[in-house]
């Protein structure tokens, strides 16, 4: 981030303009550019866009974005989520699509990159996999970070893969359940009231107290860094921590789920 930084830094100067001035293109304040240019806040795809047009449109910025969020393994739109993840003081996830990433066992995330459409090569999905599950060492690794899911119970009735990967999946989630860091709220299949019909939706803050979201389609994913925006998304996931399930009732859902396999 500092590189990068550095180098918006530089093309801003070689254009002639002051942070104010630079600012005014990018549409953020002075003290956003600073902190973009000191390392201290991470730069998203609007802002490389708007920052190329600015000074000049060299390729400078987006090649200094690329090299910065660049992780085999890993969707390029995911790159940045990632390392916001890795330091996090607190994680919070809502998933009605599949299992959330860091509660997957390996057979399951066999399953989901198995149905790839178009179809992955063994190479690759060994790739894939390799990178999941190193990125599950965050729930043991982290054992000051907070981290709250909340998952529809229709993910869970689904059985991708089949029962014995399905048995395996509920095994692992009760293991996390159990662990302090982290809680586990399932979102029932009834409900009158849904605080999240938007779609999935993850939150982060770190260590500074920074707030960022971030939202995933099929061939894209948004890192959601407005203020504004990011408050209220957290306002709907209060809102779904209290429509779901208490972490003890969805624990025994989870234990009810596995002895019917």
């Amino acid at each position: 981030m500092k590189a990068f930084g550095a180098v918006v830094q530089a093309l801003r100067e070689h254009a002639g303009l002051s942070r104010e001035e630079f600012g005014a293109r990018v549409h953020l304040s002075k003290h956003s550019v600073a902190s973009i240019e000191l390392g201290r806040r991470l730069a998203d795809q609007r802002f490389v866009e708007l920052a190329e047009g600015a000074t000049g449109t060299t390729g400078a910025v987006r090649g200094a974005f690329r090299h910065m969020a660049r992780q085999p393994g890993l969707a390029a739109w995911f790159r940045m989520w990632a390392r916001l993840e890795r330091e996090a003081a607190a994680l919070d996830t809502y998933e009605c699509r599949l299992v959330p990433g860091l509660l997957q066992p390996e057979s399951y995330v066999r399953a989901v990159f198995e149905n790839a459409v178009p179809p992955i090569s063994d190479d690759e999905l060994d790739v894939q996999v390799a990178v999941r599950m190193e990125r599950q060492r965050l729930l043991r690794e982290r054992p000051n970070a907070s981290f709250s899911f909340i998952i529809e119970e229709s993910v869970l009735l689904r059985e991708l893969g089949g029962p014995d990967v399905t048995r395996s999946l509920l095994d692992y989630m009760l293991q996390c359940a159990a662990l302090r860091n982290a809680s586990l709220q399932i979102m029932p299949l009834k409900r009158t009231h849904h605080a999240s019909l938007s779609g999935p939706l993850q939150l982060v803050e770190t260590p500074d107290g920074r707030r960022f979201a971030y939202a995933e389609g099929h061939m894209n994913g948004h890192l959601i860094a407005d203020p504004k925006d990011v408050a209220v998304l957290h306002q709907r996931y209060a809102k779904l921590r209290s429509q779901a399930l208490t972490p003890e009732d969805s624990v025994s859902l989870l234990e009810r789920l596995r002895g019917a396999l």
